[in-house]
C-alpha cells in the first residue's frame, strides 16, 4: 500500500509513521507513507497556499494552484489509479467496510485542507471522494488522515501479528466487540468469567458471539438494525442476554 499526505504540516505523519502497527508495517515494506507539502510548489517568497475567500468572510481558503500540484506529486508516489480523497466533515462517513475498501486497492492519495477549506474548483477537478471521520470539525484534515492511514494499515494482510485479529475486532461483522479478559484471574475482587477459563472452545465462541450482540444491542441499536435480520442462534443467544440483564436489574432494584 503507498499513500501520499496532502498537507501544510508534514512533520504530523511521524504520529504513524514511526510507531506502532503502522510504524512496524512501514519498516516491514508493507506500507510507503510520504507526505507531500504543497508549499513547495508555490512560487511567491512567502510560499503561501491560501487567499482571502471571494465574497468576504473570515479565514483563508486554500488555492488551488499548489494543491494540483501537490496532488499530481502524490499520484506518482500512490500510483496514477490512486483515489484522492479529501478529509471533510462534508464528507462519507468512514466505516469498517469503507477501510476494507481502500484496503483492497493499492495505494490512496489523502488531502489534509486548512484554514477555512479548499477551493471548491480544486474539489471538483482532482478529488475521487470526501471522508468524514465523525460530525465535528478539527483545526485541519492531518488527524482525520492519519485515523484512515491507520484503519487501512492494519487490514493489510501480513500487518497484525494473527490472521484473525482484524476479523475479530469491533465492526468487522457489524457488531461491537466483547469482552477481553487477561491475568491476573482476579482483580479488585472481579473474576475473570468462567467460560474463558473452561477451556471449552464452542462455548467460549458462542459466549463471545452473546456478549458482541448484548453490547451492540446496548450501546450501538443502529447497527444491529443496519446488519439486518438476525440468524435463528443470534436471535436465541441476544433473547438470552437481555433477559440475563432484567434479572439482573430486578435483583438489584435498577
Amino acid at each position: 500500500m503507498r499513500v501520499a499526505l496532502i498537507t501544510v504540516f508534514p512533520e504530523m505523519l511521524s504520529a504513524v509513521r514511526d510507531v506502532g502497527v503502522t510504524g512496524r508495517a512501514v519498516r516491514d515494506g508493507r506500507l510507503v507513507l510520504d507526505a507531500v507539502n504543497p508549499r513547495d510548489f508555490t512560487h511567491d517568497r512567502h510560499r503561501s497556499v491560501d487567499g482571502r475567500p471571494y465574497g468576504g468572510g473570515p479565514g483563508m481558503v486554500m488555492r488551488p494552484e499548489p494543491l494540483a500540484a501537490a496532488i499530481k506529486r502524490g499520484r506518482e508516489i500512490a500510483g496514477a489509479t490512486a483515489p484522492v480523497i479529501y478529509l471533510s466533515p462534508q464528507g462519507e462517513r468512514l466505516t469498517d467496510q469503507r477501510a476494507r475498501t481502500l484496503a483492497e486497492g493499492e495505494g490512496m492519495v489523502l488531502l489534509a485542507g486548512r484554514y477555512e477549506g479548499v477551493d471548491e474548483r480544486l474539489l471538483s477537478e482532482a478529488v475521487d471522494q470526501e471522508l468524514s471521520i465523525g460530525d465535528y470539525v478539527l483545526s485541519g484534515g492531518e488527524l482525520a488522515a492519519l485515523v484512515v492511514v491507520d484503519a487501512v494499515t492494519r487490514l493489510l494482510p501480513g500487518v497484525l501479528g494473527h490472521e484473525d485479529s482484524a476479523a475479530e475486532d469491533s465492526f468487522a461483522d457489524g457488531l461491537l466487540d466483547c469482552p477481553h479478559y487477561t491475568r491476573p484471574e482476579v482483580y479488585e475482587g472481579q473474576v475473570v468469567p468462567e467460560v474463558l477459563r473452561s477451556g471449552d472452545h464452542a462455548a467460549i465462541s458462542r459466549w463471545r458471539l452473546q456478549q458482541s450482540l448484548g453490547r451492540t444491542w446496548e450501546r450501538r441499536p443502529d447497527l444491529l438494525e443496519a446488519r439486518g435480520p438476525l440468524s435463528d442462534e443470534e436471535r436465541g443467544l441476544l433473547d438470552e442476554y437481555i433477559s440475563d440483564r432484567e434479572e439482573k436489574g430486578a435483583k438489584d432494584g435498577t
